[in-house]
């Protein structure tokens, strides 16, 4: 059977389980092993793991990243996962849980340049790289041996070695025959894995697992499921595409394929980006429109400096809020043109934001773009506002000048905090 040391790379068609070369253990082995050519890569515990290759002392410490005790974990150690910390749990909850956990502000600049790092590191590989998240990407590496002299596998192993040693951050790698299945592999040994689902056996895999384990399955729809007697993806898969749309609609036929292991998907590296957004969590409540509009300015200039670095423009605002009571509300308007100004998408979200301040104490605010335009359609001008360039100008200055000296270095009125009024 066909084997691989992730450790010093060596490979060799007659499977071994220690290393003949170094003696590691660390060995990857399975008949579709060289065979095989789609991946999911996911870096360990991304934000967390960059925090602590730059703050070596914190190596053996439960690290959460977040922010305030009104915020949520955006991202945690393995450590600290130990003591049952999440992604998305509360701070109050996570301190909780993790009393003596470092808590560390998250550093996005930071993270979005060591994730195009990553990103880079992938697209030498193969030209077929869909990237899912900042830290997150499937990989097609068919037709590319000839290229590298190598299967999918070893060219995989010398990218999680390289990432290792070039980046300082550790990644976990799926390898199976669509991207579903390659998904579920990179799950399946995390942190530092590499685990293969091969097409023959990926049915039998899922059969015994329970239907929450499918992506996009969440606790409602598993709920669902279960009520209908489908506590497992076996039971699930079971089902005709005329039956499964019977039960569950349209997405039904779709549903019981993937429970199954079957996924036609394709990796598209120009995947459209359907949103773009920023949202904030409140150190304390906010109930008036006056109080909330400061966060919402200052969440309209960083969504709009996100739309410039991807190149996009906002063809409609969405604005988002969340009560006390983790209520979630949301309410969406479309823009007379495209924009990338902070200006535009703030007096598009102001008026939305006044139908909801009511009194309701909320916790958190958010503004979206969507649906998205490309950036060169965006501030043209026209006769009914002939001023959107030069306002364009202007911001480009503004942003130029934070660039240079800081963010301070030019702050809006309505941009400052106000003093809490309710």
């Amino acid at each position: 059977m066909p084997a691989l040391c992730r450790d010093c790379l060596h490979a060799a068609e007659d499977g071994f389980a220690r290393c003949p070369s170094c003696g590691s253990r660390r060995v990857v082995t399975h008949e579709d092993l060289f065979a095989l050519s789609v991946a999911h890569v996911d870096c360990d515990a991304f934000y967390a793991s960059v925090e602590k290759r730059d703050r070596p002392e914190l190596l053996t410490r439960p690290v959460i990243v977040g922010g305030g005790k009104r915020g949520v974990v955006a991202a945690c150690c393995y450590i600290a996962r130990t003591r049952g910390v999440r992604s998305a749990m509360p701070m109050f909850k996570a301190l909780s849980a993790c009393p003596d956990a470092v808590v560390i502000k998250p550093d996005m600049a930071k993270y979005v340049t060591e994730g195009r790092r990553i990103r880079a590191m992938m697209e030498a590989l193969t030209p077929l790289v869909q990237p899912l998240s900042i830290d997150e990407a499937v990989l097609d590496l068919s037709g590319t041996q000839a290229l590298h002299g190598a299967p999918p596998a070893l060219v995989l192993a010398r990218f999680a070695a390289a990432v290792e040693r070039e980046v300082g951050v550790t990644v976990s790698i799926g390898l199976a025959a669509n991207r579903l299945m390659a998904k579920l592999a990179a799950e399946r040994d995390k942190p530092r894995g590499f685990a293969v689902i091969g097409a023959d056996e990926a049915a039998a895999w899922l059969a015994p697992q329970p239907v929450s384990l499918l992506p996009g399955v969440g606790p409602a729809m598993a709920k669902r499921l279960q009520a209908a007697g489908f506590s497992t993806l076996g039971q699930l898969g079971t089902l005709s595409p005329r039956d499964a749309a019977a039960r569950f609609g349209e997405d039904g036929p779709a549903l019981a394929a993937r429970a199954r292991g079957e996924d036609s998907r394709r990796v598209d590296p120009s995947r459209e980006t359907k949103s773009v957004s920023a949202e904030t969590t409140f150190e304390t409540d906010m109930t008036t429109q006056a109080a909330l509009e400061a966060p919402l300015w200052r969440l309209c200039e960083k969504l709009a400096r996100r739309l410039k670095d991807k190149d996009l423009a906002a063809a409609g605002v969405t604005l988002k809020l969340k009560t006390a009571a983790f209520a979630i509300r949301t309410r969406a308007a479309r823009l007379a043109q495209p924009t990338t100004l902070p200006d535009v998408l703030f007096a598009a979200a102001r008026p939305l934001l006044a139908r909801e301040a009511d009194g309701t104490a909320f916790r958190l605010i958010g503004i979206g773009a969507q649906p998205l335009a490309p950036a060169d359609q965006a501030d043209r001008g026209d006769l009914a506002d002939p001023e959107a360039p030069k306002r364009a100008a202007r911001w480009a200055a503004v942003e130029s000048l934070r660039a240079r000296f800081g963010e301070g270095a030019v702050v809006r009125g309505r941009g400052l905090p106000k003093p809490p009024r309710g």
